[in-house]
């Protein structure tokens, strides 16, 4: 019986060796450890998110994938799953689980070897947050120590919250908000109950336990959590059977975009990377752009629709790969499976899916049979097949007999999925590219700049330089405004020999009809595209001249050539360029500057950055001396003094008061409170007392004419096939390059500018015979114009004081006779024609007069 009391102080003073150590123990390692204040501000490493100005997610950047979520929004089964999975007794341990202490060292003293066990989630979380991986005694210490001090400093439900939002769960996945998106592209209230268990099951082997890439693997864990959550009375025995037998289906889903426009995502990030380096990838930043969401969608389509519909003009090229069918089948067979799998490693783009022909018919009623990716096999009939075969770029050949003519078993072709269903197709060579601005302030509401961004991600919306040919007339025929020339002067076409030094042989331009119309006015000219009109106007203007008009509408001196061919657009320039001087004649005369980033916002939602522009005020134009900068204060009419006057009016504030957007829960808040700050340019006078102006380019006068002149190119000129839009607010102009190795299409109203381009990357190839501007990229213009401008009011530019309309012959431009025909031409006043007075004919009284006498005077 005296063993007992012995044993029993023993143990008691093994008990007091252990705790006087621990007590050691706690002491030594604690300085080492962080402080309460430091977990406090546990850091998440938060992607950045970019957004479309109506709120859309246009992409996601960061290393780590993570969407923070409160606890209280967490469903209750994702929180059951984790306890079933990794620690049943979170809520009621002190952060640390003697028993699953006394497990791994009871497997210790028998096995000899260190076990992973016994981790609570606090302890994980400490470990994730403050610790290594190292497998040690003094990394378990204080990871005990630290989950301890973790547990008195939050409470339960925060330290779930910070574990569900931290854990890493595979593909670059750090929380369980970002891993239901990226397994099942879903949101977490979404999940179903297998689901949960899916996730909760990766914490154990993030990799080797992915539903993705190891599926057998993955659903024996999700059996394993699945019957701890029924032992531990989370799931009923129905939920249960029901998760168990669900198959484990799971495939890796991209960030929830919402708005397909990565190549303006990229120029953001490039822009936030400069701005706050690394940082931008994780300190959560969120970044309203000034796209419009539903036009941005609208460009990308007329783009890709555009180049599709160029592609099949041109004629099939042939399969893009082949695959040995009898091969596969000798291999096990060519099921569905395995054709699957060989398809699943071309690019994907949008509504165009790689199929494999496993029959071509001998006859046109036989059509041909496809295996396509992700739907299986289909059968397309001949009028879905038919395609003349590509020689080149300028030649198509002739009509193919059947489908056996054009492709055979083991082809690997496109298929295009339309509103009729599916039709061969392939991948356009030709690119393209759209930008549209507010002319307004220069916001880019749209941008697209090639067919897919995934295959190339170069930029041609900016990147490239291209000749924009007869789409930079405008600006030539402003400065011919400027320097003397008038909407009516008259302008010989006809042949030009240039001699030139440096070449062997004179220069010979030509129309593009190759033929010659003698005395030509302006307006005939730019509506016409008449290149020796064109030449004529320069050589008269000057190129010094010309150059230095054309300064002001934004374009780099190395873009504009000092010779002649100036004035067939023979200089490069980007869409977005043209964009931003087009934009001059849109707005009345202003020079706006292209911006894309409207806000940017931190993790918390505060503002960092608004942009502020110089935007166009027309209504200053009469106040402020035509746009050249706000007088004082006290010269203005009461209702546009600033908003510290004692006469101030109206209810929009004259600068942006932050406070009321700090701490915004939500991009849509921010979006509800940005609209109710954000002044009408042109409704608002009063607010532009206090606000950088966009300068004058050119005169009121001088664009309204240029605007005037292109409203006839779609009329009745080269830009015809815009008339089917219905408006008479939209002024245009095409180009093409030499040889059609650009096609251009520029266009805008009072409200918007659009510009497109088509061309190939290798710039010296031909688009082909018959592919010009008003061909291969007015359409583009016209498709996106379609949307963004129906049920939009007429918002053609108002005609400017100082503008008349005098009748003159169209064959001398001088003012009509009487009676000879004659058209309304608008002039700056005081450069109209005079009128002309026959002898006799304009006197208003008659000379013949009798006297008293009866006689006639004469």
């Amino acid at each position: 019986m005296r063993t007992l009391p012995l044993l029993a102080a023993a143990l008691a003073t093994i008990g007091l060796c252990l705790a006087a150590g621990g007590f050691a123990g706690y002491y030594y390692l604690r300085p080492a450890l962080p402080s309460v204040a430091e977990m406090r501000e546990i850091p998440l490493q938060i992607p950045l998110r970019i957004y479309s100005r109506d709120g859309r997610l246009m992409q996601q950047i960061g290393e780590q994938r993570r969407t923070p979520v409160a606890y209280d929004d967490i469903p209750e089964v994702v929180v059951q799953a984790f306890l079933a999975a990794e620690d049943d007794r979170f809520f009621e341990h002190p952060g640390f689980d003697y028993q699953g202490i006394l497990r791994a060292a009871l497997k210790l003293a028998a096995t000899g070897s260190r076990a992973q066990g016994g981790s609570t989630i606090t302890q994980q979380l400490a470990r994730e947050y403050f610790l290594t991986r190292d497998r040690t005694f003094i990394r378990k210490a204080k990871e005990i120590i630290l989950a301890i001090q973790i547990e008195n400093s939050f409470s339960k439900q925060e330290i779930m919250e910070l574990y569900l939002n931290k854990t890493f769960l595979g593909q670059r996945s750090y929380g369980v908000a970002a891993a239901a998106q990226v397994y099942f592209g879903k949101e977490l209230d979404e999940l179903s109950v297998a689901e949960a268990a899916t996730i909760a099951g990766l914490p154990a082997a993030p990799s080797r336990l992915n539903p993705v890439r190891n599926p057998d693997q993955a659903s024996e864990r999700r059996a394993y959590v699945l019957r701890r959550m029924n032992e531990l009375d989370f799931i009923d025995n129905e939920q249960y059977e029901a998760a168990l037998d669900t198959p484990m289906e799971s495939f890796l889903h991209a960030p929830g975009v919402e708005l397909d426009a990565p190549y303006l995502a990229e120029m953001v990030r490039s822009e936030m990377l400069r701005r706050y380096g690394n940082a931008a990838y994780t300190d959560g930043y969120q970044v309203i752009t000034t796209l419009d969401s539903e036009l941005q969608d609208a460009a990308t389509r007329a783009l890709r629709t555009a180049l599709l519909q160029y592609d099949r003009r041109h004629g099939f090229r042939g399969p893009v790969a082949q695959v040995d069918l009898d091969a596969l089948m000798a291999e096990g067979g060519a099921t569905d499976t395995r054709l699957q799998e060989t398809l699943n490693n071309l690019p994907r783009f949008e509504d165009l899916a790689a199929a494999i022909v496993l029959r071509a018919g001998a006859s046109q009623d036989a059509g041909a049979e496809f295996f396509l990716r992700d739907t299986g096999r289909v059968q397309l009939p001949w009028e879905r097949l038919r395609w003349k075969p590509y020689i080149n770029d300028n030649v198509v050949g002739g009509d193919p007999a059947n489908p056996a003519a054009m492709i055979k078993p083991g082809d690997v072709v496109y298929l295009l999925n339309t509103a009729d269903g599916w039709q061969l197709a392939q991948i356009p060579e030709a690119q393209g590219a759209f930008v549209a601005l507010d002319p307004g302030d220069g916001a880019t509401i749209a941008m697209t700049g090639g067919f897919d961004y995934a295959s190339n991600k170069y930029n041609r919306a900016v990147q490239a330089k291209r000749q924009p040919g007869s789409a930079f007339k405008p600006f030539v025929y402003s400065a011919a405004l400027a320097n003397g020339f008038t909407a009516a002067s008259i302008i010989n076409d006809a042949p030009i020999v240039v001699n030139n030094s440096g070449q062997e042989e004179a220069w010979r331009p030509q129309n593009h009809s190759n033929r010659f119309y003698g005395p030509t006015r302006l307006r005939e000219g730019l509506v016409r595209s008449m290149n020796l009109v064109s030449l004529r106007v320069l050589r008269e203007v000057g190129i010094a001249n010309a150059l230095e008009h054309i300064r002001a509408f934004g374009f780099p001196r190395l873009a504009t050539p000092r010779d002649l061919s100036l004035a067939l657009g023979s200089g490069n320039a980007s869409p977005l360029q043209m964009a931003e001087g087009y934009s001059v004649l849109a707005n009345g005369g202003y020079r706006v500057n292209n911006y894309f980033i409207e806000r940017i916002l931190d993790a918390e939602g505060n503002v960092l950055f608004a942009a502020n522009p110089r935007r166009v005020c027309r209504p200053c134009a009469d106040l402020w001396l035509d746009g050249l900068g706000p007088a004082d204060n006290d010269e203005l009419p009461e209702f546009a003094r600033s908003a510290d006057s004692d006469n101030a009016t109206g209810d929009i504030p004259a600068v942006l008061d932050t406070s009321e957007i700090s701490g915004v829960s939500s991009v849509e808040e921010l979006m509800a409170i940005g609209e109710s700050w954000r002044p009408d340019y042109i409704e608002t006078p009063r607010f532009w007392s206090d606000r950088e102006q966009a300068r004058r380019a050119l005169s009121q006068q001088n664009g309204y004419i240029v605007y005037d002149m292109m409203r006839d190119v779609i009329q009745r000129g080269t830009g015809r096939r815009a008339r089917e839009l219905g408006r008479t607010d939209i002024a245009g102009k095409t180009g093409t390059s030499n040889d059609r190795r650009d096609a251009w299409f520029s266009g805008f109203n009072g409200d918007l500018v659009g510009i497109s381009w088509v061309g190939f990357d290798d710039d010296g190839r031909s688009l082909g015979a018959g592919e010009e501007g008003g061909r291969t990229a007015l359409p583009i213009w016209k498709d996106f114009m379609a949307v963004a401008l129906e049920g939009q009011p007429d918002a053609s530019l108002e005609q400017p004081p100082g503008i008349v309309s005098v009748k003159i012959s169209p064959e001398t431009g001088k003012a009509a006779r009487t009676g000879e025909p004659s058209v309304f031409e608008i002039f700056r006043d005081g450069n109209e024609p005079q009128a002309v007075f026959d002898e006799f004919e304009y006197l208003s009284e008659d000379i013949f007069v009798d006297d008293d006498s009866g006689e006639s005077i004469f």
